[in-house]
């Protein structure tokens, strides 16, 4: 049994643009149509019914999660060369809300706000089959910021995931059920013809061996949430054309694991060409949910050795945001890193890993890596204090620095927390 104890109280590459300090703007009220909240539990909701609004766009009701919240007040903000919400956070929510049905079973207000969120997803593909990312506040889509074009990409990989997710909860609507199922083929065949998996090569860069198939060529993060929609379609459909591009992504994402069990970075799966970030890592858990399903021990095994090895030295020598490395003669070295901001985002993909890998073996020294990165929420942090406050139901953005707390609340930190705490709470 998990147990924890909480304290009241877009690409890959080196320059992290989705995650650098940005310029808030307020964001003016905007009209909103009133819905009912997420009842609180084990699991207090209130601020995630906050951040959530329902809205009139392109003549339909969609749901929207505001992706920007401030301390103290926590009232939304918009950036403005993006917007105030996106098919990005979305499409989290989407996913959140299956793993609450999946625990709680048929609730009708989450599905009402299922079936909604789903259709904003739905609303931003664009005419060339990719997902576009934000609206502005007059519910114009962004189609040419560099974080909301549609192409392949995160924003497009987390659409497909979401829809394909919602599918099993909302197939009784005859109309949505189609919709859902031609938007998914449609940006399934761009992928198939986009991703250069003809020939799977690799390079040298950094003096590390590479994938060149992946997207980005080596964007093993962006990868691990394809395969995790891709998944699911090939669950839904059967087409064996999605089987062999996940096996493809798979061997990409494997050849990205770097070190061993006794050698540095001790099977960490890097993110893309020589680095590793902590945000969206979901390698191990893409590969333990493919093993599985495809009966592949290799996905299995590779996805083993990072969970039991690099998560214990990461929770000994400290948690980061990223680090680079170089192989040198047999053996791999850091040669930068950034240890700040640490964030949910962060954690949630190691506690899904370690519990996945716990819920298939039944072996408890994953539970216990799981319970460790738990701790991160409830206070065993660099900044000494709970992220997480169950009676507001708050999360905090981020640890900036040693004993310094980002106190916004945005939609990323509150969906990746709620996923870490719904997550906990189905392995009781």
């Amino acid at each position: 049994m998990l147990l924890f104890v909480f304290a009241s109280c877009n690409d890959s590459n080196t320059s992290f643009p989705d995650k650098e300090p940005v310029e808030i703007n307020s964001n003016p009220d905007i009209e909103i149509i009133p819905s009912d909240p997420l009842p609180n539990g084990a699991i207090n909701f209130s601020h995630f019914n906050h951040l959530y609004n329902e809205i009139n766009f392109n003549g339909k009701k969609v749901g929207i999660i505001n992706i920007y919240s401030e301390y103290p007040n926590y009232t939304y903000a918009i950036e403005p060369k993006e917007g105030f919400t996106c098919v990005d956070d979305v499409s989290r929510t989407i996913v959140m809300l299956t793993k609450y049905l999946e625990l709680y079973g048929d609730d009708v207000i989450a599905l009402e706000k299922l079936k909604n969120l789903t259709e904003f997803v739905l609303q931003m593909q664009n005419q060339n089959e990719y997902f576009n990312n934000f609206i502005w506040n007059d519910f114009t889509i962004n189609t040419t910021y560099q974080t909301s074009i549609a192409v392949l990409g995160w924003w497009s990989f987390r659409a497909l995931w979401a829809i394909e997710s919602a599918y099993p909860f909302l197939k009784s609507d005859g109309d949505m059920a189609n919709r859902i199922a031609t938007a998914s083929e449609k940006l399934i065949t761009n992928i198939k013809r986009d991703l250069p998996t003809s020939y799977l090569t690799t390079e040298i860069i950094n003096t590390i061996e590479l994938p060149t198939w992946l997207p980005g060529k080596s964007a093993a993060d962006q990868s691990a949430i394809l395969i995790l929609g891709l998944l699911n379609n090939y669950i839904r459909t059967g087409d064996n054309d999605s089987k062999t591009l996940i096996d493809h992504l798979a061997k990409g994402i494997i050849l990205m694991q770097k070190g061993d069990a006794d050698n540095y970075p001790y099977g960490a799966f890097l993110s893309s060409e020589n680095l590793w970030h902590a945000w969206g890592n979901n390698q191990a858990y893409a590969l333990l949910k493919v093993g599985h399903e495809f009966n592949n021990q290799e996905y299995i095994d590779s996805a083993l050795l990072e969970i039991e090895n690099f998560y214990p030295w990461m929770l000994q020598n400290g948690f980061a945001e990223a680090f680079w490395i170089h192989k040198v003669d047999n053996n791999f070295i850091q040669v930068n890193k950034n240890q700040y901001p640490q964030i949910a985002y962060g954690v949630r993909p190691m506690l899904w890993a370690a519990t996945e890998a716990y819920r298939y073996s039944n072996d408890d020294k994953y539970l216990d890596i799981a319970n460790e990165l738990g701790l991160w929420l409830s206070g065993k942090n660099d900044a000494n204090k709970a992220m997480y406050n169950p009676s507001t139901g708050v999360c905090f953005d981020g640890i900036t620095g040693l004993n310094e707390v980002n106190k916004n609340s945005g939609a990323e930190s509150t969906l990746e927390m709620l996923l870490m705490l719904l997550e906990i709470e189905k392995t009781k």
